[in-house]
Order: C-alpha cells, then sequence, then structure tokens
C-alpha cells in the first residue's frame, strides 16, 4: 500500500513538473529579442520580434543537410546574411547547438513545391502543392555526411525535442503539421529525409 502511495506521489510530481516545463515554454515562446530557452543552446544571429508581426507560419518541415560536422553553423551564417537564398530559418549543429538565422517576416527558399502526390509516407491530398517554403518554417539538421543514412545525433534530439515544442507554441502550428521533407517532396532515394525526426516530433505529441 504504502509503496502504491509512493508511486502515486512521484507520478503526480512529475506530472507537476511537466505541466509546469511546459507552461514556461508556451510564455517563452511568446518574447522577443533573445531569450534564453531551457534545455537549448541557442545562437541568435537574427533576434525574436513581436511575433503578432512575424510571416504567418503554418507549418513546420524537417530537412537534413549532406554536410558534415559544423556545416549547420556556416549555413546559418550564409543564410544570415542571404535570408531569402536555397535554406532554412533555423539550423541544428552535431552537437545540438540551435542558430536562429533569419528575422521571422522573411521567407527563406526551401522545399520543392510539394511535388509529392503517390501517399508513400502520408496522406498527400492535405500537402500536395500546399506545404510549400512560403507557408512552412525549415528546420535543417546537418551531419549525415558521408553516409546520408546517418541519423541525427543524441544531441541534436535532445535539442529538437524542446525546440519543435517552442516553434509550435509561438505560431500555433498543430503537431500534424510537422512534416518529413520527404514526406511532401520526391527526394534522394537513398535515404528518407527528416522521417525520423518528424516522426520522433508527431510521437512526442503535446
Amino acid at each position: 500500500m504504502m509503496l502504491r502511495l509512493l508511486a502515486a506521489c512521484l507520478a503526480l510530481a512529475l506530472s507537476s513538473t511537466a505541466r509546469a516545463e511546459t507552461l514556461d515554454l508556451a510564455a517563452l515562446a511568446r518574447a522577443q529579442g533573445t531569450p534564453e530557452i531551457p534545455g537549448l543552446k541557442m545562437v541568435w544571429l537574427s533576434p525574436w520580434g513581436d511575433v503578432a508581426k512575424s510571416h504567418p507560419w503554418r507549418n513546420i518541415i524537417v530537412h537534413q543537410t549532406e554536410g558534415p560536422a559544423g556545416s549547420a553553423r556556416l549555413g546559418a551564417h550564409e543564410q544570415h546574411n542571404n535570408p531569402t537564398r536555397r535554406g532554412v530559418m533555423v539550423w541544428v549543429e552535431t552537437d545540438g547547438t540551435v542558430y536562429w538565422a533569419v528575422t521571422e517576416d522573411l521567407v527563406p527558399t526551401h522545399g520543392d513545391g510539394a511535388n509529392r502526390n503517390d501517399n508513400k509516407y502520408i496522406d498527400n491530398r492535405a500537402t500536395y502543392r500546399q506545404v510549400v517554403g512560403s507557408n512552412s518554417i525549415g528546420v535543417e539538421f546537418a551531419g549525415n555526411y558521408p553516409d546520408v543514412t546517418r541519423g541525427p545525433t543524441d544531441a541534436q534530439i535532445a535539442a529538437w525535442r524542446v525546440l519543435i515544442k517552442l516553434l509550435r507554441a509561438r505560431y500555433k502550428i498543430p503537431l500534424d503539421r510537422v512534416y518529413a521533407h520527404n514526406w511532401i517532396d520526391f527526394k534522394d532515394a537513398r535515404y528518407c529525409e527528416g522521417c525520423a525526426l518528424a516522426t520522433m516530433a508527431r510521437e512526442w505529441g503535446e
């Protein structure tokens, strides 16, 4: 009886802690400037502005780049200098460092027009020609070179667990609008780009 009571108390305490962390993250998600985000090492190349004046982001697309360790940092700096080049707003290095490269009102060029319509991974009726770079936040994970089938690092997964909640809270994006690049576009046949990370996000849930 005592063990069951202790287990129930522990579960309640953990649940309360999780709720508090969620509330704190939701509050931080509405901030401006360069806030400290618990659980993330953020490098702010572009600070947050007033989220009400940001571009109307509706989706999140997870990308992976065929670059070595360090390529996220380089890519983010190049993106910052040329915001609308082919690339994304948020970059994640192999060590879990997150680079916020572009201000929220600018639209980088990413994606291939949501041209997948074969329902191979998901039902593409809701994505075909609809989930595109102009309405989707791109998140690029570096480090799958020279083996493109290599998955994300443990540090990237840990960062993603916080980052995905932050992005969804800031822009009010539903969980079912988190997509792998390969789910919506015909990509490299050697691997499924972004699929593991997008699947993780959906399985982690709210």
